[in-house]
């Protein structure tokens, strides 16, 4: 199993996603000889999991069911465990697009945190590109090693456990892009511009107060850097529904029925009046927005490494 190669069959060892609907689903290492416990019951790994192909729908001891997936990227943002606070896929997606990154690209990150962003990046520049992740927390750089060794993604990846503000990205001049998601990200400018490649390349900064971002431009601007400019990503989901509207009466009915010697104070003439109003009805799907979103995430800020 790897996050970048689908696979058609679950193996020993594989890390799987439980779904049980949309708004649940969890991850499970798969494991001879274990079992996991869900609101429909047992799932046993030896004889329900292993050797059935992802995407199989599973009965559980209760005879509830469920669909064992193949982990992406994307499934793993949703359901992996919160070592930090982490980027969703709304920000994920600009992130990839506004840095140019292609199969083959080397990107530098920092911090790794709880690697939602670094399974989406080590997908889009395999299979021969490099992902240099730095992570300032001991115990947070292993269990991302830990994590990408589990995931089939080791060979694609470095962790290096280090202060990136004093330390670097410990690569010069090969990386086409630079991510940035640290406290003081303008502590760290210089040592972005020096991992970038000498014909340039692109930065991405994220942060979540406009404070960050003020100092971040400032040193942006100060090593050189040019087309600076930062976007604030704000998800707006519609709900679409089917609605039923009473055609408007516009007077020509009551025109037709004065003419005809209709009576509507008359008892016997209401119930052909409501069967008109009945059928006069029209039908079409509308999109409102929910009542709550998601609201502000972060700032992200691009800029692009000079020539000169």
């Amino acid at each position: 199993m790897s996050f970048v190669e689908y696979g058609d069959t679950i193996k020993d060892g594989d890390t799987a996603i439980v779904f049980l609907g949309h708004e649940s689903m969890f991850p499970v290492k798969v494991q001879h000889g274990t079992v996991t416990q869900t609101k429909y019951g047992v799932i046993r790994h030896s004889t329900d999991l292993i050797g059935k192909k992802y995407g199989s729908k599973v009965t559980c001891s209760k005879g509830g069911w469920v669909f064992i997936l193949h982990p992406t990227p994307e499934l793993w943002t949703m359901n992996l465990p919160h070592r930090t606070q982490i980027l969703y896929s709304t920000d994920i997606s600009i992130i990839t697009m506004m840095l140019e990154l292609k199969p083959g690209s080397i990107v530098c990150e920092s911090g790794t945190g709880s690697g939602s962003l670094s399974h989406a990046l080590i997908r889009t520049v395999a299979p021969t590109g490099h992902l240099y992740t730095v992570e300032f927390h001991q115990q947070r750089a292993e269990k991302a090693r830990e994590e990408f060794r589990e995931h089939g993604v080791e060979h694609l990846v470095t962790v290096t456990n280090q202060d990136v503000c004093k330390n670097g990205f410990g690569v010069s001049n090969i990386a086409d892009a630079v991510f940035l998601d640290i406290p003081s990200p303008w502590e760290a400018i210089g040592h972005a511009k020096s991992a970038l490649k000498a014909e340039g390349g692109r930065i991405c900064s994220f942060s979540p107060c406009i404070e960050q971002v003020q100092r971040t431009c400032l040193a942006m601007e100060e090593y050189g850097f040019t087309e600076i400019n930062t976007l604030e990503i704000l998800l707006r989901v519609y709900n679409v529904r089917t609605i039923s509207l009473q055609i408007p009466d516009l007077g020509k009915e009551a025109e037709d029925n004065s003419s005809t010697g209709f009576d509507r104070s008359n008892p016997s003439n209401q119930g052909s009046l409501c069967t008109n109003l009945q059928q006069g009805t029209v039908q079409f799907k509308s999109g409102v927005p929910l009542r709550e979103m998601v609201g502000h995430t972060g700032y992200l800020t691009f800029a692009t490494k000079s020539l000169c």
